[in-house]
């Protein structure tokens, strides 16, 4: 028979909690580690795939900019900038025999109130829409200010600038108008 004695003067300790720890701590360190390097190398993945994409537009955006500068030296050359200016000068000419004044009218009787009458209109085709400069005569106050309320709340009659609002005097005033009112507005309806 065998009799085991320890003659230590300490005893023997197992380390087995701190390895099983050790252990755990390690394995869930390579998990992160793991998962870290799967992130960055997906990232890398993503970076160089959205570097590619960059370059690619680089490439066509300087093939674009190249077709656009062999445009311009085209449509630069005296005949095609003849040609421009020519077809530009017809379609204001178009532009302006285009404009319904009858429609334009009759927008403008719906909306003028008794007392107020239409001295002078200049229509101008302005940036593709009509610029009109407006010249009315009212009798009195109360048929300036049912106007100025009526053309503002107009659908037609937009951006409603009221420039100039005079008392003609009444030596030569054979109208019978006490206010005269210029203003400019966009006409919407074409």
């Amino acid at each position: 028979m065998k009799v085991r004695l320890n003659l230590a003067t300490k005893a023997l300790e197992t380390h087995r909690r701190f390895l099983a720890g050790a252990g755990l701590t390690a394995a869930f360190a390579g998990i992160v580690f793991l998962g870290l390097g799967w992130h960055v190398y997906s990232a890398r993945k993503v970076d160089e795939e959205r570097r590619a994409r960059a370059e690619s537009n680089r490439r066509e955006m300087s093939h674009l900019e190249a077709q656009r500068s062999e445009l311009d030296a085209y449509f630069h050359q005296k005949d095609i900038a003849t040609l421009h200016d020519r077809a530009a000068f017809i379609n204001t000419i178009l532009d302006a025999r285009s404009f319904n004044w009858t429609l334009m009218f009759m927008d403008l009787e719906r909306i003028l109130p008794a007392g107020v009458r239409v001295i002078s209109i200049e229509p101008k085709q302005v940036g593709g829409h009509v610029e009109v400069k407006l010249i009315v005569g009212a009798i009195n106050d109360e048929a300036e200010l049912k106007f100025e309320h009526a053309i503002e709340e107009s659908n037609e009659f937009t951006e409603v600038q009221i420039q100039n609002i005079t008392s003609p005097s009444m030596v030569g005033n054979s109208s019978g108008d006490q206010n005269v009112i210029q203003l400019t507005t966009v006409y919407s309806r074409i």
